[in-house]
């Protein structure tokens, strides 16, 4: 976090005076690279799926009375995307959900987490229902369910509606209230046959990259909006629970976290760098895990929370869940930067360990740590790992079909949260981001997360490798070892 992203001393600073009292974080990686399970066969019962939201695949953003949202504002500026291009069409899933269906069921897919379009079906944020956008996510669910695959439906994935953030978005405290509405509202039309649900996703990436760093929707360089971001989709997550558990009590309800593990650059115990990577785990995992599950804010978090928490605040972020999703890609890296106002610079990851498309290192270790730290010091609940996967190359040109470097790194992982498994964690499903390729945020069509590639031309669709190995797993539980040449 630089000056230039309008983090300052005065917003941040306050961190590091906490930042010791942190309990779990940045205390050097447990290395678990070489173990491994004892039993390579997931339960009969564990879930296997893949993971989209509804801006990233649905297109037709004009079609059937659906309103704007902040993404469809932010994409019309072509500096914003990498390679200007916009989710006008993405994989055109608004018209082809019963192709989205077929594939995950060609891959003996159990279950499909998407997103509901906030816009599709209130338009405004509020007010007036768009019953044409209720109708596409009736008939979606309908299509899942006659092939036996179970719809995970998330609520909020990023794409709050332009109406709401003209009157201020998350910073203003009502957008929680119009979260819960809408949550209800879902309940109510829809929870007869959706049963699982997902309140928020990735609520710590919309907070500091959409409102500090400025890189997503809305595209704010603000710091001021820490605090109130955070806590108003806290707030507003308690809140939605609460009004869907009014609404119908046979519900599954739980919400979606980017945890990472977060390691200094030095040595564990050297706290002129472990102090910054303390206080941003506070700011990123513990500032959205402890009012969930403990009813409560990290000291570095309360810095910027306090003024905006009323009475009676943290008795409704403290709500029961039926289970946490984890998203899980990479561990981050601090370090002291004295250059940086706020002291808490981003580092890299250590000379000569494997890295993704977008520079951040491959270690499946670090799921480890998240899956550890959520049984050791949040009272162990039930997990899903609601999004893990890796990009091709980053590119405009086609998708890599023989993706064997996907396969290794599914496999990896798996092979932790197997271990998990054996180690008390309880596990009950692994989301794969993603099926197709998608429109990738503000990185557009270069990032290719898919098992299935798309031609951008006539939207000719192709299994990769990925497909294949996923499908095996899925029908047999079991996970192969890694194949090994001598």
């Amino acid at each position: 976090m630089s000056e230039n992203h309008g983090v300052t001393r005065r917003a941040l600073a306050p961190l590091l005076a906490g930042a010791a009292l942190a309990t779990t974080a940045a205390c050097g990686p447990q290395d678990t690279r070489d173990e491994q399970p004892t039993s390579r066969k997931f339960p009969a019962d564990f879930q296997w799926g893949a993971a989209t939201s509804a801006f990233q695949i649905e297109g037709s953003l004009d079609a059937d009375g659906r309103g704007p949202s902040i993404w469809d504002v932010f994409q019309k500026n072509p500096a914003n995307i990498i390679d200007h291009s916009t989710a006008a069409v993405a994989t055109d899933s608004y018209r082809r959900y019963a192709d989205d269906v077929a594939l995950l069921a060609g891959a003996n897919m159990s279950a499909y987490r998407f997103s509901i379009s906030w816009t599709r079906v209130l338009p405004d944020g509020a007010g007036v229902v768009n019953d044409k956008g209720l109708d596409y996510y009736s008939r979606l669910t309908d299509a899942l369910l006659e092939k036996k695959i179970l719809p995970y439906a998330t609520l909020f994935h990023w794409d709050l509606p332009q109406a709401l953030y003209l009157k201020g978005g998350w910073a203003n405290r009502d957008t929680a209230k119009r979260l819960a509405d809408y949550s209800a509202l879902i309940a109510d039309k829809l929870g007869d046959r959706i049963k699982n649900f997902i309140i928020l996703n990735e609520a710590a990436v919309h907070t500091v990259v959409g409102h500090l760093l400025g890189t997503q929707a809305p595209g704010l360089k603000d710091a001021n909006l820490l605090g109130p971001v955070t806590h108003h989709q806290n707030l507003g997550q308690g809140m939605a629970i609460q009004a869907m558990r009014a609404h119908r009590k046979d519900l599954h309800i739980g919400t979606t976290m980017a945890l990472m593990p977060v390691r200094s650059i030095g040595s564990w115990w050297d706290l002129k760098d472990g102090l910054p990577a303390m206080a941003f785990d506070q700011v990123w995992n513990g500032a959205y895990l402890d009012p969930l599950l403990k009813g409560s804010y990290p000291f570095a978090a309360r810095q910027f929370v306090d003024k905006f928490v009323k009475d009676g605040d943290l008795a409704i972020t403290k709500q029961p869940i039926d289970f946490l999703g984890v998203n899980y890609y990479s561990p981050s890296y601090i370090k002291f930067d004295k250059t940086n106002p706020s002291y808490i610079g981003p580092a890299l990851p250590p000379k000569g360990v494997p890295l993704d498309a977008f520079g951040r290192e491959i270690d499946a270790s670090g799921l480890g740590e998240v899956l550890t730290r959520l049984r050791d010091d949040y009272g162990n609940p039930t997990v899903f790992i609601t999004e893990n996967g890796c990009a091709d190359p980053l590119s405009k040109d086609d998708a890599v079909i023989s993706d064997d470097f996907r396969i290794d790194y599914l496999r990896r992982h798996l092979e932790v949260v197997k271990l998990a498994m054996e180690r008390g964690s309880p596990i009950r499903g692994y989301f794969v981001w993603t099926m197709v390729d998608n429109w990738e945020w503000d990185s557009g069509y270069t990032a290719k997360f898919g098992m299935v590639a798309m031609n951008r031309t006539n939207g000719a669709r192709a299994t990769k490798a990925s497909y294949a190995w996923m499908k095996a797993l899925a029908k047999s539980g079991v996970l192969a070892p890694e194949q090994r040449t001598a």
